[in-house]
């Protein structure tokens, strides 16, 4: 048996939160899989069984709370006397632009509280799956972000991320997490600066007669600096060239 965990924090107020993107992934799992049988309260979590590729599963949604999320999943592993290796865990990570992902075995919490508990109650060999959701800037604005709901505008790399991660989660099963991980980019919207087309440079407006037969100058670019003694001396102290 797998045991595939996603963390987040029960209850509706975190239902749409950032830091619940765990319990979203492994929800679009079971709705994609129709071997898994229903929800059920067991190890303090809900869970459902199923199978993925013929091996059979249990997808886990811890319900104690982030922090003590190694309780539930230490206790599913005690019960059904599996090792880390069994085991994965999809969560979010603020290190990661909003809808990377990145596959690895073991290493450290990176101040995931989810992860730290987990790390206490199994040590660190198992699958880590980490689902990026981005960083507000500063560390002030973490907690804010990590507990604030996915805006509209996220729906445009969450949706096909958790489309993508419920359609090909077999694949964190076996030697082919590299894979997953490619299928995930792909489905993923272009980044804004990939789909915006190069600008074309703008062409120099040509000086033409008026209709009385006399010359004009080209009207200036918007973009041309203002001239001028003071112009000239604001860019000698502040280092702008022409």
């Amino acid at each position: 048996m797998r045991l595939i965990v996603g963390l987040g924090n029960p209850g509706a107020k975190y239902a749409r939160n950032r830091h619940n993107i765990g319990f979203m992934a492994v929800d679009a799992i079971h709705g994609h899989h129709s071997s898994f049988a229903p929800w059920r309260a067991r190890f303090k979590a809900d869970v459902a069984e199923g199978t993925l590729d013929g091996e059979k599963v249990l997808l886990m949604k811890p319900q104690t709370f982030m922090n003590e999320s190694g309780r539930a999943v230490g206790e599913a592993v005690r019960f059904f006397k599996l090792s880390p290796a069994d085991v994965v865990v999809l969560y979010d990570e603020l290190d990661l632009a909003p809808g990377k992902v990145r596959v690895k075995t073991g290493g450290g919490s990176g101040g995931h509280n989810g992860i730290r508990s987990i790390d206490a109650h199994l040590g660190k060999d198992y699958l880590r799956v980490r689902m990026g959701i981005g960083h507000p800037g500063h560390k002030d604005r973490v907690t804010a972000h990590v507990l604030g709901d996915f805006s509209k505008a996220d729906r445009d790399w969450l949706d096909p991320l958790l489309e993508e991660t419920g359609r090909e989660a077999a694949l964190l099963l076996g030697e082919r997490t590299s894979e997953f991980c490619n299928r995930i980019h792909r489905a993923l919207p272009a980044s804004k600066a990939t789909r915006s087309e190069p600008k074309t440079p703008r062409t120099p407006v040509a000086p033409r007669p008026d209709a009385q037969g006399r010359w004009k100058a080209a009207p200036a670019r918007k973009d041309t600096p203002p001239r001028g003694a003071l112009a000239e001396g604001l860019a000698r102290m502040f280092g702008k060239k022409d």
